[in-house]
C-alpha cells in the first residue's frame, strides 16, 4: 500500500472537515484570477497600453478642454483594464480567514459534542474535532497570506502602469 502525495492531500482534506473543501474551492478561484492577471500583464496589457498611446498620439489637437476629457477617459479605461479582477481577488483573500474561522467553530462544536457524550476521557475522539478546528484555520490563513502578497504586487504594478500611461499622454 503506497501513500503518495494525492493520498496525503485527501487525508489532509478529510481531517480538516467539510469547510476545508470550501477553502480549497475559494483558493482555486482566487489563484485562477491571479494567474489570469499575471498572464494579462505579461501579454495583452502591453498591447492595450500601446493602443491608448497611439490613439492619443493620433490626435491633432491636445490642449482643449475636450482633449483633456478624452485624455482622462483614455487613462480611466486603461486603469479599469489593469485593475480588472483585483477587487474580486482582494475579496476572496478576505474570505479565506473567515472560512478558516468557520472551520474552527464547527470543529470545536464537534469537540464539545464528544465531551458531552463520552466525557473528557476519550482523547482520541476529541483529537478528531481539534484537528477539524485547527486545520481549516491554518489553511484559511495560508491561502489569505499567499493571495494577499501576490495581489499587493499586482495592484502596485497596475497603478505604476496607469501612471506611466498618464505620463505618456501629455497635453502639449
Amino acid at each position: 500500500m503506497t501513500f503518495g502525495p494525492i493520498d496525503a492531500v485527501l487525508d489532509f482534506l478529510e481531517r480538516g472537515g467539510d469547510v476545508l473543501y470550501v477553502i480549497l474551492a475559494v483558493t482555486a478561484v482566487m489563484w485562477a484570477l491571479i494567474v489570469e492577471r499575471i498572464l494579462y500583464f505579461r501579454g495583452t496589457s502591453r498591447r492595450d497600453v500601446q493602443n491608448v498611446i497611439a490613439e492619443w498620439g493620433a490626435r491633432a489637437e491636445r490642449t482643449s478642454w475636450c482633449a483633456g476629457r478624452i485624455r482622462q477617459l483614455l487613462i480611466a479605461g486603461i486603469y479599469e483594464r489593469m485593475r480588472h479582477s483585483l477587487p474580486l481577488i482582494k475579496g476572496l483573500v478576505g474570505i479565506c480567514p473567515l472560512l478558516g474561522l468557520l472551520g474552527t467553530v464547527t470543529g470545536m462544536i464537534e469537540v464539545f459534542d464528544v465531551m458531552a457524550v463520552a466525557g473528557t476521557g476519550n482523547a482520541r475522539a476529541m483529537a478528531s474535532g481539534v484537528s477539524k478546528a485547527t486545520i481549516p484555520t491554518m489553511a484559511g490563513l495560508v491561502a489569505a497570506l499567499s493571495g494577499l502578497t501576490v495581489n499587493s504586487a499586482l495592484e502596485r504594478f497596475a497603478n505604476a502602469e496607469t501612471e506611466r500611461v498618464a505620463d505618456h499622454l501629455t497635453q502639449e
